[in-house]
């Protein structure tokens, strides 16, 4: 087994080429007022996921500064957001609750030394045997999430939050009609902004999430005593953290590829999270990972594609909160809440549900797919949804080739042979009826098995194999085997005899 290759620091910094942004202004202005666009709709969320994990809200603004800024730098997948997450705040909750934020701290850090070791030893390429109807089902799962995320903002509130946020998806629609050099989620937040605090309009404002931070953070080591006891208590909560955050964060890049038709390093990814996550920790934040409504705003809202929008979105994300914090917290909700409406609307796959596409994808695939839906929403995980999905894949796979396995039986004119011939794939679900497939009782005296079109994938086959020639030999009939390729014919042989008693 090889040893996966890890890019060097040096080769992280130094990067393939010139930046574009560097050599093309509209590139550059592209990055900039992506980056701005993401970090306004940051604070609130910021706020938001603090508030989950039971901590203070500069806590979860610091970690969205640190993961975006060191995300950017050793990341596998430019342009992705990565910042304090719902996911992870929800797995670090109880740690916190039951133990103090110390142990948060030292947990977050402990969860990027793992996931830096699971990318190390290549757990990123599991992210190929997930099928596209698990990509779909989250996909369309992470747009509802962002929607009904939006729904607190919209219920028990002034009636003038409705209009404006009709207004702020009106502006988004059109105003791309009339110029693309501003993104339009930015020209929404700024009018509306504007209209509210020159009208004096009483809404719910970004400052009614909690109190914005003064200064940057300040480096330090987890308030904890650093001794085995401490280590046992955080250690689960570390390694759930770690898988949650990487198959959000692996998701996120693959889908990100997909729409910039681009490849990004996975195993890099899966190692700049990792350094992510240990920076925020000895910055005492809450630890995140890939943020997908951000990014979505950030790639295919604002179009941005490059590394400078991810460390800008961090960068203004502390200058909007130090320097402009009073302004920042003048943003009405409504005007947040009509750019994630809109990312909603963008992200959901609106043609996997459309009636042609569901006459012609096979029953299995939107199974698949709304199951995968089923359980994020259920639970709010995308991860549980991503797990669940892709086990009921393999399920509907497994049933559907199992039906590919065939028996044909023909006798010699002289009646003395019969030979079977088996083709299709024999693995445990298919091999479990292949036994009663024969006719032991009435066959002559010999057999023989044609394995010529078939393949024999595991020990369930060769199982079967050897309890048909069990049944066979009681009875005095002799069995041969032929046509079998060599992979098939080397489980056969290793594994043959060797499986039940009595051989």
């Amino acid at each position: 087994m090889s040893t996966p290759s890890v890019p060097s620091p040096s080769a992280w910094l130094r990067g393939s080429r010139r930046p574009s942004w560097l050599s093309d202004p509209k590139v550059l202005r592209t990055e900039v007022l992506g980056g701005l666009v993401v970090a306004l709709a940051l604070i609130p969320e910021a706020i938001s996921f603090s508030i989950i994990a039971g901590v203070d809200p500069a806590v979860g603004l610091f970690a969205s500064f640190t993961m975006a800024v060191t995300i950017a730098v050793v990341g596998g997948r430019p342009a992705m957001i990565s910042a304090a997450t719902g996911a992870v705040a929800l797995v670090i909750a109880p740690l916190n609750r039951e133990h103090g934020f110390g142990y948060l701290v030292a947990a977050v850090i402990l969860a990027g030394v793992f996931q830096i070791v699971l990318g190390a030893i290549g757990v990123a390429k599991l992210m190929r045997f997930v099928p596209r109807s698990v990509m779909v089902g989250f996909v369309n799962s992470l747009a509802i999430l962002i929607f009904m995320a939006q729904v607190p903002e919209m219920t028990d509130v002034p009636w003038p939050v409705y209009p404006m946020i009709a207004a702020g998806l009106a502006l988004m629609v059109f105003f791309p009609k009339l110029t693309t050099v501003v993104p339009a989620p930015l020209v929404s937040i700024v009018i509306l902004t504007v209209i509210t605090v020159a009208a004096g309009i009483a809404v719910p404002t970004v400052g009614d999430k909690g109190d914005l931070p003064s200064s940057l953070p300040v480096p330090g080591l987890p308030d904890v005593p650093f001794t085995l006891d401490t280590l046992t208590t955080v250690a689960p909560y570390a390694f759930a953290m770690a898988l949650v955050g990487l198959m959000e964060s692996l998701m996120t890049a693959k889908l990100v590829d997909d729409i910039t038709d681009t490849r990004s390093s996975k195993t890099r990814e899966s190692l700049g999270q990792g350094v992510a996550n240990i920076v925020t920790g000895f910055f005492g934040g809450m630890g995140g990972c890939a943020m997908i409504g951000q990014t979505m705003i950030n790639v295919r809202v604002s179009g941005a594609r490059t590394r400078l929008s991810t460390f800008l979105a961090g960068a203004f994300l502390m200058v909007l909160c130090i320097v402009f914090g009073p302004v920042v917290s003048d943003i009405p909700m409504a005007a947040l809440v009509a750019v994630m409406v809109m990312v909603s609307v963008a992200t959901f796959d609106w043609h996997s549900i459309a009636p042609r596409t569901l006459r012609r994808m096979p029953l299995g695939e939107t199974v698949v797919m709304l199951v995968t839906v089923a359980c994020v929403v259920a639970t709010h995980n995308l991860a549980i949804g991503v797990v669940v999905g892709s086990v009921a894949a393999m399920v509907v796979f497994a049933r559907r080739v199992a039906h590919l396995a065939e028996v044909t039986a023909v006798t010699d004119p002289d009646g003395g042979t019969v030979v079977y011939r088996v083709t299709g794939e024999l693995f445990f679900a298919s091999s479990n009826d292949l036994v009663g497939r024969f006719s032991y009782a009435t066959d002559p005296g010999r057999v023989v098995i044609d394995l010529s079109a078939a393949h024999i994938w595991d020990a369930s086959s060769v199982a079967a194999l050897d309890a048909i020639e069990t049944k066979y030999a009681q009875r005095g009939t002799t069995v041969e085997i032929v046509g079998l390729n060599e992979p098939s014919a080397r489980i056969h042989k290793t594994l043959s005899g060797e499986l039940t008693d009595g051989h």
